[in-house]
């Protein structure tokens, strides 16, 4: 089994995920191109790093990336996946998430790329409720990001299945590391802010994965001749109760644990009077509920598939990361 990917194409390559996958080609001595949005700027530390000028709505652009390529890692897209009921949001999940894709796949069949690794989202198929669900779930997606991701894969598969292309499809949990966005640094602002009450234990699993053992991830799908065709879920293999993210967050902070916690059912009552509150505003009216659910509801994915596979091991844990960055502090 080969160990590089050859020549690689990454869009997305500002991002979170995609400057940290470009670090880790460039130290292997992968030739990297970075499909760079007109008015974004590279890294000055991407020495040697080649850029071009494009965008997922601009076919004329991904051509022109795509030659000469041999791997396209796929990882840009529009990423507000909570914005579910806004029509002008729901056109751009579409035109981005699902045609953006339509758009680089082509010109990656066009130009005779050898491997598609396309990063998708565990957003792509539908709540899988209380209980923990691995590739077989296939529930469908509930919002206009996850239809829009799941037509994207579905297209990736399908191109797969058709020509000698090299596809796979990764689903990531919950994104966590340094310089992460999104819900994560939210619940961590809240509990900075003494905003968020100490939380019950109700048993709820929530899974997450660092950062870099998403890339470990990319890496392995690109170069594993089993990976071709498949779709894979991609966590730290420890899944996380609210109150065990509010404890670890707390110990992030260097906030002492409490002696006491409120419970999901009060919780729930004070939630449900500000959303009356933002109703009577003619605000969002399930904000704050919707906002209890990402911490004390379920969303629970198994990865053993890809550690089965390929030999998939994440090294990080929220624990663990959380403790390294406690042992900096203390240095």
């Amino acid at each position: 089994m080969a160990d590089d990917p050859g020549v690689s194409l990454i869009t997305g390559a500002t991002g979170f995920i995609g400057s940290r996958l470009i670090a880790a080609l460039w130290e292997r001595g992968t030739p990297v191109r970075a499909l760079i949005r007109p008015g974004r700027v590279m890294s000055p530390d991407w020495r040697g790093v080649e850029s071009v000028s494009g965008d997922l709505t601009d076919p004329a652009s991904l051509e022109r990336a795509c030659a000469g390529i041999e791997t396209v890692f796929h990882l840009a897209g529009f990423a507000h996946a909570d914005v579910a009921h806004s029509s002008e949001f729901a056109a751009r999940h579409w035109a981005i998430n699902a045609e953006g894709s339509f758009h680089l796949l082509d010109a990656a069949v066009a130009a005779g790329v050898q491997r598609f690794i396309f990063l998708s989202s565990v957003k792509a198929v539908g709540d899988p409720g209380s209980h923990s669900v691995d590739e077989h779930w296939h529930a469908p997606p509930e919002s206009p990001y996850g239809q829009a991701k799941r037509a994207a894969e579905e297209r990736v598969l399908a191109v797969g299945r058709t020509t000698a292309m090299h596809v796979v499809v990764l689903r990531p949990a919950l994104v966590y590391g340094p310089g992460m966005k999104g819900n994560l640094p939210q619940l961590i602002n809240a509990v900075r802010r003494g905003w968020l009450p100490p939380l019950p234990e109700t048993g709820n699993r929530r899974s997450l994965v660092h950062v870099d053992d998403v890339v470990q991830a990319l890496l392995l799908t690109a170069v594993h001749p089993a990976a071709a065709g498949q779709t894979y879920l991609v966590t730290d293999g420890q899944p996380y109760s609210g109150r065990e993210l509010y404890l670890l967050i707390r110990r992030m902070l260097d906030l002492p644990e409490p002696c006491w916690t409120m419970p999901d059912s009060m919780l729930y009552g004070v939630a449900r009077l500000m959303d009356s509150a933002l109703r009577l505003t003619g605000r969002e009216s399930r904000r704050f509920k919707d906002a209890l659910d990402k911490v004390l509801g379920w969303a629970c994915y198994d990865s053993a598939k890809i550690s089965n596979e390929l030999g998939y091991q994440p090294v990080w844990t929220l624990g663990q990361t959380v403790l390294e960055l406690t042992m900096r502090k203390g240095k």
